[in-house]
């Protein structure tokens, strides 16, 4: 019997004091955490083999086989190195922060091709540099093009102080976590905690839920994301402190809508691209692993492909320096060799407008060497206007990689002969640009990045005996209030003599004073676990005892998650992934033991 790994966060709540209250009596010590008599989850990287457990009677505890605990504890140490799957060392141990974790069935036999977003899913942007960067060109154009006082221009930013999956109230300046259900846990305005009542007053006192969507709302569901939103709190503090000197008119609506300004022209203007093409290196994570997934795949027999909103001259930029394209001093040579791990390459696709079929996007196929756009009818290469030799419909007639610019999924489609959507396995980092629209209007198999996730899981296992003893103050505390509760029925309700009401109305004060307790103790270490993960926002996928909403996301649209592109390497380019049995919550009272 398994556990279920229902959703994204379910393998992750086995280390979680949200793990189902029925199971906590039976927690004893595993060293990964689990339930007592229960078997782990098998998530896609771990060696089934070594599923075999032993009861250790004096202690009463069920213990791991050597071999399962030697593979955790280097896993997650970091002792052994890791190998792409096709090499003789490969198919074997996976750091539990590299595995990919499964929602729905996917088998890779059935795909035939894999397509990959660009920018920070194949390339991992550093957040001190390249977000630093982006914050700093949105201050100038906020104070050089908008109007805003020049001392924003002394401001810094700080990269770990937003996370993925806040969500902004653009009318009143908060910034808010929330659950599953859309029920606010956390909530700021601008840099200043919302108290309990504020929160409730604000959030939860309607008859009618609020949508927390557009327009009054903003997602950050991003990494592209995160400068923007701490500049957004910044503003609102400095609003709040300096009201007469934002300008005339900018409530905090106007103000958000002037960071997105801000940052749109930053894009435009190339100001970011510059400055990345520049120096990839100070910008953008090496990844060794990449070019050997790609060859893996490609072995296989699986078509590839890129679909960027990026244009060419940037897209062969920052590909080349994933794919190590360099000179023998160890410089960047830019050249077109990575076309070779590719059969389609389109760039500026508009995502995520490019996933509609019905999107009458014109698509032009790009000449590498010089960039120029030629006109093709839907992809069919045709005789270019004034042009009397066929050697440019020659060249593209044979090329191993096709480039493109704009079209639709449509077109993609025809160019890799793709018949069904189910055949096709789509990786992005955005929920709703990459994810969302390919999963939910295609149908294709999706599988999205998640760089956060490696220290998440690794923090669960360190904190693994901290979490346990969350799980234990949780049923000391509903266990002391259940027997309150039963003891005010019982003096309502029964007759009972005076002595005894005396006796009884003394033992309920010493448990109401053993209540506090067991409340104050487990507030107080559900906080400090809390911040373990985040000071201020908590763990990345959850809010108190349930999914966040980033997680209840990645649950409904993501097939896989991992926290990096090239983890595809460590497994067969044909395995089987499957999720855990699903089971309901009123299920887990009569599991079997």
């Amino acid at each position: 019997m398994r556990i279920p790994k229902k959703n994204v966060a379910f393998c992750l709540s086995l280390f979680s004091p949200e793990f189902p209250a029925p199971f906590s009596s039976r927690i004893l010590r595993f060293s990964t955490g689990f339930p007592a008599k229960i078997r782990p989850i098998h998530t896609a990287g771990f060696n089934q083999s070594n599923s075999h457990y032993s009861k250790d009677d004096s202690a009463g505890t069920i213990l791991g086989d050597k071999a399962s605990q030697s593979h955790l504890m280097a896993s997650s140490n970091g002792v052994e190195g890791l190998h792409v799957w096709s090499s003789p060392e490969g198919g074997c141990k996976i750091d539990i922060g590299k595995q990919i974790f499964c929602n729905r069935s996917l088998n890779m036999k059935n795909i035939l091709a894999v397509g990959f977003d660009m920018d920070y899913t194949l390339a991992q942007y550093k957040p001190e540099t390249f977000e630093s960067l982006a914050y700093e060109g949105t201050i100038r154009k906020l104070v050089y093009d908008l109007g805003y006082p020049q001392e924003l221009l002394e401001w810094t930013f700080d990269p770990k102080y937003m996370v993925r999956g806040l969500v902004l109230d653009k009318k009143r300046g908060n910034i808010l976590k929330m659950d599953r259900h859309k029920y606010v846990k956390v909530a700021y305005h601008g840099f200043r905690e919302l108290s309990k009542e504020d929160k409730v007053g604000t959030y939860g006192n309607t008859l009618i839920r609020d949508s927390f969507d557009e327009p009054d709302y903003a997602l950050i569901d991003t990494l592209f994301s995160l400068a923007e939103a701490y500049l957004f709190a910044q503003l609102v503090d400095y609003k709040d402190n300096n009201p007469g000197k934002v300008p005339e008119g900018a409530d905090y609506s106007h103000m958000y809508k002037d960071v997105r300004a801000a940052v749109d022209l930053c894009h435009r203007d190339g100001t970011l691209k510059q400055m990345v093409a520049k120096d990839p290196k100070r910008y953008i994570n090496e990844d060794t692993s990449i070019v050997p997934m790609f060859k893996m795949l490609r072995d296989s027999g699986r078509s590839t492909f890129l679909v960027t909103n990026s244009l060419w001259d940037y897209t062969n930029i920052v590909m080349n320096f994933l794919c190590a394209s360099r000179t023998l001093d160890g410089s960047l040579s830019c050249n077109f060799d990575w076309l070779q791990y590719f059969d389609v390459v389109i760039t500026g696709s508009a995502k995520p407008g490019f996933f509609q079929e019905e999107n009458r996007a014109n698509i032009f196929e790009v000449e590498p060497e010089s960039g120029m756009l030629l006109n093709t009818d839907n992809g069919t290469p045709m005789p270019q206007v004034g042009s009397t030799s066929p050697e440019v419909l020659f060249k593209a007639l044979n090329k191993s990689c096709r480039v493109f610019q704009g079209g639709n999924v449509a077109h993609l489609h025809k160019l890799l002969s793709i018949e069904s959507s189910s055949q096709v396995l789509y990786v992005g980092d955005h929920i709703y640009g990459d994810i969302l629209r390919s999963k939910k209007v295609l149908g294709w198999r999706t599988m999205l990045v998640v760089p956060e996730l490696e220290r998440e899981v690794k923090l669960l296992w360190e904190l693994r005996d901290m979490r346990k003893q969350l799980r234990l103050l949780r049923n000391e505390r509903d266990l002391v209030e259940d027997q309150i509760h039963h003891l005010k029925w019982s003096l309502k309700f029964e007759s009972f003599r005076d002595d005894e009401k005396q006796k009884m109305t003394s033992a309920l004060g010493e448990l109401e004073s053993q209540r506090d307790q067991a409340r104050l103790a487990h507030q107080q270490a559900q906080r400090e676990c809390h911040q373990k993960f985040h000071k201020i926002w908590g763990q990345l996928m959850k809010t108190g005892y349930q999914n966040s909403r980033f997680a209840h996301q990645v649950e409904r649209f993501a097939c896989l998650y991992t926290s990096q592109v090239s983890n595809l390497s460590l497994y067969s380019p044909d395995k089987y992934y499957r999720p855990s049995e699903d089971f309901m919550p009123h299920e887990f009272h009569i599991l079997p033991l």
